[in-house]
């Protein structure tokens, strides 16, 4: 049943199973087991990113495609259920609508990318994307009245999902039961199921198609398949997965802006991430997400921790000082890198023992 489940990819590696199971079980008991807003959004962003960089991952690992346009389609989610419910009113009704605009933008726009940039040569493409992506969200700062320009958009969620929703007087297990909840496990939901979807996209025959292609494409084209129309449609997929990550995460927020959807930085957390867990492994993507953003949201807690001990010593003091927890995300960057080229995924893989022949 597990195995029909994750579409026949096992982990392949019993740390690497356990650290799944910790990650899902940690991610579906999170309201209750680390109480507070902080944690519980650490938790939802977990979540977009791991649907986000799985995305990603079908893009470069699974096709060799390198993009840096893969924020656009995350924005364009973002903005479609931001625009639709200010301009609809709020509701399920504006959210559905923004979402299928915004399915139906990324369809085309990724459609025509790929088949007027996949012809070129791989650094080309990359070129081609990032000169898109910076025109698009140029054009999401600059267009005010439709994108509320710099500033963004905040909107109303649907009722079920606004803080002020309180079906019950009680709480449960501690935890007071509102709309803030009930949006968290909308998004736990919507993550498994669309990481679920892409696990099994790679693993079917179109999947494997992908993956010959990435290995060789000349070899791919000469038995029969047509690589452009396999990577236009790989991209297609990856942007459409990309949107409805932007779309769970307006719905979190009830917020969208340039720097939360559109900016390059993100891309380059996807980049790091996808490094992180191991390309080419849908489960890194959930490995990679949960290491990065416990990192960038709780290292500099650490910091403070680590300051307050060594105060008063000269070089020390100053070296694990909050303000450069930048500096040490990068260094942590430089040393997972280091010991694991293959990323997490591909490391625990590696120490795993070969399955007997017996």
């Amino acid at each position: 049943m597990i195995a029909r489940l994750l579409s026949h990819d096992l982990p392949r590696s019993r740390l690497l199973a356990l650290a799944l199971v910790l990650v899902v079980v940690g991610l579906a008991l999170a309201p209750f087991l680390f109480p507070g807003s902080k944690a519980l959004g650490v938790a939802a962003k977990m979540l977009v990113f791991i649907v986000l960089v799985a995305s990603y991952d079908l893009l470069l690992g699974y096709t060799g495609i390198v993009s840096f346009a893969h924020t656009m389609f995350f924005g364009i989610g973002a903005y479609g259920v931001a625009i639709a419910s200010t301009r609809l009113g709020e509701g399920w009704p504006a959210v559905a609508a923004g979402t299928a605009a915004a399915l139906a933008v990324s369809l085309v726009l990724s459609l025509v990318i790929g088949l007027f940039s996949l012809r070129v040569k791989a650094i080309f493409y990359a070129m081609i994307t990032l000169a898109v992506a910076t025109a698009f969200q140029t054009l999401a700062s600059q267009l005010s009245d439709f994108t509320g320009g710099e500033d963004g958009l905040t909107f109303k969620n649907p009722e079920w999902l606004s803080p002020s929703f309180e079906p019950f007087e009680q709480p449960l297990l501690g935890v007071a039961v509102d709309g803030k909840l009930v949006a968290y496990y909308l998004l736990f939901v919507a993550a498994v199921v669309l990481f679920l979807a892409m696990l099994r996209i790679v693993n079917s025959p179109f999947g494997r198609v992908l993956q010959a292609i990435r290995e060789n494409d000349f070899r791919a084209e000469a038995i029969g398949f047509r690589t452009v129309v396999y990577r236009t449609l790989g991209n297609v997929l990856a942007a459409l997965f990309a949107t409805l990550a932007g779309v769970l995460l307006a719905l979190w927020l009830r917020y969208t802006g340039p720097d939360t959807t559109l900016s390059f930085e993100i891309m380059l957390d996807i980049l790091l991430i996808v490094v992180i867990g191991g390309m080419g492994t849908m489960y890194g993507a959930v490995i990679g997400s949960v290491l990065f953003v416990l990192a960038q949201n709780y290292l500099q807690d650490l910091l403070k921790l680590a300051g307050g001990a060594l105060d008063g010593v000269p070089v020390l003091g100053q070296l694990v000082s909050p303000d450069r927890w930048l500096l040490w995300l990068g260094v942590l960057f430089v040393l997972s890198v280091y010991h694991f080229p293959a990323g997490v995924v591909g490391r625990l893989r590696a120490m795993a023992p070969a399955p007997s022949n017996k």
